[in-house]
Formats: C-alpha cells, structure tokens, sequence
C-alpha cells in the first residue's frame, strides 16, 4: 500500500508530467525527419538535399546571435524566480528586446559576409529563407515555459507548429528547386510557434516594455551561455557548413543525411536532460547534496542510454540510411557509423556541462571546455574534409565531443565538484 501510495505521488508530480511532455516533443522530432528527410532526400537528390543543408547550417550561426544563450541563461534565471511574477516579467522583457537587437546586429553581418559565400551569393531566394528560419528559431519561446515548468503547454505548441512545417513541405517542395521552399515553409511554422508562445506568455504577466536596464541585464546574463552556445555550435549544428566550404554540396549531402538521423536517435535522450536542468537549478540553490543525487542518477540513465542507442545505430546503419534517405546515400553508411561514437559522448557531456556546471555557475569552465573544442574541430576540419571528404569531417566532430566530454569531467574532478563528490546521506530519497 504504501508503495503504491509513493508511485502515484511519483506520478502526479510535475518533473514527471514535464519529462513526458518533452519525450512528446521528442518523438515529433523523430518521427518529423523520418517523413521530411526521406521526402527531401529523394525529391532535392544528394546535391539539392546538400545545398538544404549547407543553408540550414549557416542559418544557425544567426540563430545563435539572436537566440545568444537564453535557452540556458533565461531559463535559469526564470526557474530561481518562478515565484515571482514581476521578476519573470522584466526577465522577459528584458529577454525579448535583447533578441530584437541582436537580430539585427545578425541580419546585417549575414549580409556582409554572403558575398565570400557562392552558393549564398548566387541564390538570394535560399538566402533570405534560411535568414528567415534563422530569425524564427531565435525567438523561440521554450526558454521561458522551460524555466516555470509548464512543459505540457509548450511541448503541444512545438509539436503541431512542426507538423505544420512537414505539411508545407509536402505541399509546396515538388523539385530539386525548390530548396529554398523546405527552409521557408519551416521558417513560417517556426514562426507562428513564436507568436502564440507570446500570447500565452504574457496571458499570466503584465506586459512589459523592454528597458534599458532589462535588456543590458539580459545581455550581461547570457554572456557566458553565449560564448558556451557559439562553441559548441561549431562543432556541432555548424559542421555541414563547414564541410560544404570544402567540398561538393553532395558530399554534404551524404554528412547531414546521417548527421540527421544521428541527432534524431540522441534526441530520444534529450527530454531527460531538458526535465532535469530547471530542476537541478533549483535544488543547487536548496540542498547541493540532493541535486547531485539527481546529477547521479541523470549520468546513469543518459550514459546507458546513449550507450544502447550508439551500438544499435552501428548495426543498423546500412539499413538506417537505406530506409530513410534512400539507395543513392550509399556513402553515408560509414558516416553514420562514425558518428554514432557521438550519441554516449554528447549523453555524459549534457549531464556534466548542462545540468551540473550550468547550475553551479561554472560557466566559464564550461566556456574554456567547450571553445577549446570548437578550435579543436575547425583545425581537424580544414585539416580532414579536404583530404577524407564527409568522413574526415565525422572523425573531426567526434574528436572534439571526445575532448569535450573528458574535459568538463575531469574539470569537475579535479577541483571536487563533481556529482560524486557529494556523499548522500544513508537512507536519503532521490529528490525530484
């Protein structure tokens, strides 16, 4: 009886309901590229589908300006003060006016920096599409409704601007020209996503004007998340980018075909480290012991889970790319084997850098990890790509999340902070 009295407290509570939410949120993010790559891939061909993905790749670097690290930074600082509301407004405000100066401050270097990029240059409809998306991601609301734990909301509203997306890619993407459309049927879905984001945010908050002090105050916030965030995006959401300034566009191809379904398989993982990181927040400023408990709990379950994921993934790779980007991918096969490394990796790195060094404030270790890993990854690009194409271009990624992941561990142990290094006490429950 009693047991079945602490499962159904279990189950009522919010950590639970959020984790679901954002599995919900995962498994469209699974099941959406298992229906638009295989469409893309087969409709754009290598080449077409590589010029998709080089845009989108650069698309993310303006992203990245605008969105500047409030995911981790904004969410934080709305988690520590979710019990007050004028707080989480001026948060908010603050926030949002940040994001409109740092769009323009991205547009404006974008444009600057098209003309040493041909396949930019020579195609402004691709451009200014994959401006769009760029624009439409950086003003994502999650960050907000991540950091109050109102993830069920949030994660309905994701899923369906997504499906919107996939419906306009059905629709309208018909030919190899038609490139520019996948990014601007996603970039306006994207975008309605925001807008209702904004009507719920401020249905339970006064509507505030970004102030000076708002916005400089986000600024100085983000800061360190910002540099954490352009780092890993260099060795991360910025490779395919990398790799097309190198080689032909179907080269590119064959990587972010299995670059995709690589992040799709890791993404199982994500919901797990996206519950846990407002919480972890919160519990560092309560009770350190009971938030490494739950640190040591998260780096089971992620380096178990990564760790099944990555073997069945080299199995199944011949099969995985035959399924979902077709018999002219071929060559991505051993890409894909390469980068399963990754998915253990990218596991144990999310569970010592997002949710225990963030937490702590250790920022700036974090930074120091994970720039040092963005150099290691462009060095071993230029250096790999050229000579080994795609593949090159896998053992570079993998390289550098291999430093990163024994960095920020071994950072953490040296100095006694890490999870471990908190006894719990005997008989103490795992606080959620």
């Amino acid at each position: 009886m009693l047991q079945e009295l602490r499962l159904s407290r279990l189950w009522q509570h919010s950590l639970v309901h959020n984790t679901i939410s954002l599995f919900g949120v995962q498994a469209a993010n699974y099941l959406i590229p298992l229906v638009t790559v295989p469409y893309l891939a087969r409709v754009l061909g290598a080449r077409g589908w590589g010029v998709v993905a080089f845009a989108q790749s650069f698309a993310f670097y303006p992203a990245l300006l605008g969105e500047y690290g409030f995911m981790f930074s904004g969410t934080r600082e709305v988690a520590r003060n979710r019990e007050s509301r004028t707080r989480r407004g001026e948060v908010l405000a603050g926030v949002l006016g940040a994001k409109v100066l740092l769009a323009c401050a991205s547009v404006a270097i974008a444009l600057l920096i098209r003309n040493w990029i041909p396949i930019l240059k020579h195609d402004p409809l691709l451009f200014w599409a994959a401006i769009f998306l760029a624009l439409a991601q950086a003003f994502n609301m999650m960050w907000f409704f991540q950091g109050i734990e109102r993830m069920r909301l949030v994660a309905a509203l994701d899923i369906s601007s997504k499906a919107l997306g996939v419906l306009g890619i059905l629709v309208f993407v018909h030919s190899a020209n038609d490139g520019w459309l996948a990014l601007a049927v996603q970039a306006a879905a994207c975008f309605v996503s925001v807008l209702v984001g904004l009507g719920l945010a401020y249905r339970s908050l006064s509507f505030q004007l970004p102030s000076w002090w708002s916005v400089s105050s986000a600024l100085r916030m983000g800061w360190t998340m910002f540099l954490f965030r352009s780092s890993v995006t260099v060795y991360t959401t910025g490779n395919a980018f990398l790799l097309g300034l190198f080689v032909r566009p179907e080269f590119v191809g064959y990587y972010a075909g299995a670059e995709k379904i690589c992040k799709a398989l890791l993404g199982l993982l994500h919901p797990v480290s996206q519950a846990l990181y407002p919480r972890i927040s919160y519990l560092v400023q309560h009770s350190r012991k009971r938030a490494a408990q739950l640190a040591n709990l998260s780096a089971v379950i992620m380096g178990t889970g990564g760790a099944l994921i990555a073997v069945a993934t080299f199995i199944m790779a011949p099969m995985l790319i035959r399924l979902i980007l077709g018999t002219g991918f071929a060559p991505a096969v051993p890409v894909l084997r390469v980068l399963s490394l990754l998915i253990p990796l990218i596991s144990l790195s999310l569970v010592f850098g997002i949710q225990w060094m963030l937490p702590l404030g250790l920022e700036s270790l974090c930074n120091r990890v994970t720039l040092t890993a963005g150099v290691i990854n462009i060095v071993l690009a230029a250096i790999l790509a050229p000579l080994y194409s795609s593949i090159g271009m896998a053992w570079a990624v993998v390289c550098a999340e291999l430093y990163v992941c024994g960095g920020v561990y071994l950072s953490l142990r040296l100095r006694g902070l890490d999870p471990h290094s908190y006894s719990l006490a005997a008989g103490e429950q795992i606080a959620i």
